[in-house]
């Protein structure tokens, strides 16, 4: 035997060690030698914390080389089949094949792989071992990790001190969460930072945890942190990586040497010595050593939660008729100070009958919450595209942690920087009849939602687990939804909202159509929203140009040969407008069938586009004759955007996109009907397009979405270039010099959930007639004393009126006071209830 071979005696084993002599780092000058010292002495901690997880190796057979010439690394995930017998091994089932991994439990095995080249040892955060589980079998319910896992990676620009300035903000985010925090500087590039589980959740709920918190650190830290996977948008920023969560990603072992060209290795650190990030290292692998001497495994306590878990389930298990606590992970997840979620105890008990809810989410994506009652908990799927309207499109459902029974009345606002920070809103509940449940494969219910709610009455649904799984995803995550064919659809279930009492603009005008009864249907309102908020997943979304004008609903009975057809038109308050707008009656000549359009009345400038104070010219006018006097030197034309119903088949409940078709096939244009396009393009460029055009800015619709009449959603957004809104006029004050006769400024507010508040004074954008309008309508409904509490300063020669009026303001912000900053008058909102107009 040569010099440079030794035969050696490890665990019983017996095994030959050659090229002891070969150098690995050629920068040192370190040998293979010296690496497979270095395990042997770090390798009773080194296991600790490899032991029971399969291990994938970078192995560097010739070494790492130098920067002008880097040696060669393979990636091996088998175990080879010249490998002794004697090295433990699981099987693993992968789209390519199965693969045969080491486990790294004991001396022999690390020495072995390390004879090969194998200088840096990859592991996952589950264990293979689990009490009650066959040891020798890998399945997706095995993969529950005891661990969570972050690394922080700088982009171009970033360094080592950036990661460890991030690792602080993760660290108090864990701590929030209950949770310890371990971190190691990578022996590469940046910090990996560890927090002990008890390993009761699945890799994808962890996974979803870790995405959640990276998401909201980005959200705080915009100029520092990325939390995205795309590398052009790591430069100048650190980069969290939460996906080594997922049961199919490794993260380089505790310990482990790197492949860099020094000898770094992932070393534990304290928090003392990563107070000042600009004095932070990596640290070779002679430091670690001796730092182990003097300060012992500092994840100790990593180790020991991690061989807890096992042992406790086996030696100090409940009782076997004792329930399990389905809300462990839900609650470790949550910190009732932090959160208005509701964090019970324990989980509940189920009812006489079975419950279900949906919520809209609006966390750092737009998701549709699903949850059935189970077993006393919610048992819950994100579902990204809503529920399936369409019984040959099923969606994706990502199943999530169990949620309690409480959250089943759940609504408000999640805060920034907790998990799912972002509002909730209840999309439609109820009592489903469950038809089959079979656990983690398939469920089947049929929910008996309200007739307003997103739903609209009774439908049938079936989940199903795919199986199916990509390189960063748990099998257990992935399951579809599906709409079923035959749902019991009946007439009950379809939100049509009844009006009562609906105000006639004319008793003695005619359109000179034959009279049409308007369909019940109140109009889906948008909420303002951020480009921010449809960016990141700007495909889900369709953009259409923002219309300034007024809303109609159009119930339309289609001319005909031998009729000319019909057309109502009902705003958003319920008037209806019919005689006002008596050149809208061709939209019955625009159509092929009877149906329900929804649309925006708007008036067009001399430069061609809609002007909101125009239209003010139309609005209101009662009297045959003012109307056809003002038509002439004011026409209206109509946007329609959607259609709501076809030969008194609903559309309600079918998407956006296929809602859009159809109109399309129904609807044509005139002289005074348009059927504007969605904007082809990302939300940046419609944007850019709709401000050339001097348009106030772009409604962004979820391409996935229903029609919900009545309610305002986020899954319609207004996203404008200058903030407006509706006001109350509570007051006036006097004018000076050319205003002496009408007024100087408007006192205007809002109601709040404790009555009226002052928003502020409207003082400039009137013109002279509508000084003169205003001041003759204020005058009719004088009152005494302010309905909301005015500032003593505002209160001089003030007038005091009845809050009846809805005026429409532009405004660039809110002051500290909540007082709109430079408010311009644009007009009275006939079309708007005075007690819609809320803060």
């Amino acid at each position: 035997m040569s010099r440079d071979e030794q035969k050696v005696s490890i665990d019983g084993h017996r095994l030959t060690l050659t090229n002891l002599d070969k150098v690995y780092y050629p920068q040192t000058g370190t040998t293979k030698g010296e690496v497979l010292d270095y395990y042997a002495r770090i390798g009773p901690i080194f296991i600790r914390h490899a032991a029971d997880r399969i291990a994938t190796r970078k192995r560097w057979v010739d070494g790492v080389g130098t920067p002008e010439k880097p040696g060669q690394v393979f990636f091996e995930k088998d175990l080879p089949d010249h490998a002794p017998d004697w090295i433990e091994a699981r099987e693993i089932e992968h789209g390519t094949g199965t693969k045969r991994y080491p486990l790294v439990q004991d001396q022999a095995t690390l020495t072995y792989l390390a004879q090969l080249g194998s200088l840096e040892i990859h592991i996952p955060q589950w264990r293979v071992l689990s009490a009650g589980s066959d040891p020798r079998t890998i399945t997706s319910d095995s993969r529950y990790p005891d661990r969570m896992v972050f690394d922080l990676d700088p982009g171009e620009g970033r360094g080592l001190a950036d990661c460890v300035e991030v690792a602080h903000l993760v660290r108090e985010l864990l701590n929030g969460m209950g949770l310890d925090a371990y971190p190691l500087t990578s022996g590469s590039k940046g910090v990996h930072m560890y927090a002990p589980l008890d390993g009761s959740a699945t890799s994808q709920q962890v996974s979803d945890v870790a995405k959640e918190l990276a998401r909201s650190l980005e959200a705080d830290h915009p100029e520092l942190i990325v939390s995205k996977m795309k590398k052009k948008l790591r430069k100048h920023k650190v980069f969290i990586d939460w996906s080594q969560n997922s049961a199919s990603k490794t993260t380089v072992a505790p310990y482990s040497l790197r492949g860099r060209f020094l000898p770094t290795v992932a070393a534990p650190r304290t928090w003392d010595e990563l107070a000042d990030p600009a004095t932070v290292e990596h640290l070779r692998f002679e430091e670690v050593l001796g730092r182990l001497e003097d300060l012992g495994d500092l994840l100790e306590p990593l180790a020991q939660r991690a061989g807890a878990s096992d042992a406790a389930s086996v030696t100090d298990a409940a009782p076997a008729d004792a329930p399990k606590d389905r809300l462990v992970t839900y609650r470790s997840m949550r910190d009732p100070k932090k959160t208005p979620e509701p964090v019970p105890e324990r989980h509940g008990r189920s009812g006489d009958e079975l419950t279900f809810v949906i919520q809209e989410h609006h966390a750092r994506a737009l998701h549709w919450d699903f949850r059935l009652e189970h077993d006393g908990v919610l048992v819950s799927w994100a579902l990204p595209k809503g529920p399936p309207t369409d019984p040959a499109r099923n969606h994706l459902a990502i199943q999530t942690e169990d949620h309690p029974m409480e959250y089943a009345t759940f609504e408000g606002t999640i805060p920034k920087g907790e998990y799912g920070g972002g509002e909730v809103t209840i999309w439609d509940s109820g009592t489903y009849e469950l038809k089959k449940w079979r656990d983690g494969k398939e469920v089947t219910a049929v929910l008996h939602g309200q007739p307003d709610g997103g739903l609209g009455g009774i439908k049938e649904f079936a989940l199903f687990n795919t199986g199916k799984h990509g390189p960063n995803e748990d099998p257990a995550k992935n399951w579809m939804i599906h709409l079923k064919e035959h749902s019991p659809d009946d007439a009950e279930a379809e939100p049509k909202q009844q009006k009562t009492g609906r105000r006639q603009a004319s008793q003695d005008s005619s359109s000179g159509n034959d009279a049409v009864e308007p369909a019940s249907y109140s109009p889906m309102l948008a909420t303002i929203g951020e480009v921010e908020t449809v960016e990141h997943d700007e495909h889900a979304w369709a953009f259409e140009m923002k219309w300034d004008g007024i809303r109609a609903i159009a119930t339309v009975r289609a001319a005909t040969d031998d009729a000319p057809g019909a057309v109502t038109l009902i705003s958003r308050n319920d008037i209806d407008m019919t005689v006002t707008y008596p050149e809208l009656a061709e939209l019955a000549t625009c159509v092929t069938t009877d149906c329900v359009l929804d649309g925006e009345i708007v008036a067009l400038g001399p430069s061609g586009r809609p002007e909101f104070g125009r239209l003010q010219q139309r609005m209101g006018l009662k009297k045959a004759s003012d109307v056809e006097e003002e038509r002439a030197k004011t026409p209206v034309y109509l946007m329609v955007f959607d259609l709501l119903e076809v030969d008194g088949e609903s559309l309600l409940r079918v998407d956006y996109e296929q809602r859009r078709k159809r109109l399309f096939e129904v609807a044509s244009e005139g002289e005074h009907v348009y059927v504007p396009e969605a904007f082809d393009g990302s939300v940046e460029d419609a944007m850019a397009s709709s401000k050339q055009l001097k348009l106030e800015g772009v409604m962004a619709k979820k391409k996935t979405s229903v029609y919900m009449p009545g309610k305002r959603t986020k899954t319609w957004l207004k996203l404008k270039h200058a903030a407006t809104r509706e006001v109350l006029i509570i007051g006036w004050r006097t004018g000076n010099g050319g205003r002496a006769q009408t007024l100087g400024s408007l006192l205007v507010g809002a109601h709040g959930p404790d009555g009226l508040v002052y928003l502020g004074r409207v003082g400039t954008g009137f013109d002279q007639d509508q000084l003169e309008m205003l001041r003759d309508r204020l005058d009719a409904m004088p009152r005494k004393t302010p309905p909301a509490e005015v500032p003593a300063e505002q209160r001089k020669d003030a007038h005091w009126v009845t809050p009846k009026l809805v005026g429409d303001v532009e405004f660039g912000g809110i002051t500290e006071a909540g007082r709109l900053r430079h408010p311009v008058w644009r007009g009275l909102r006939e079309d708007i209830d005075p007690e819609d107009v809320t803060i």
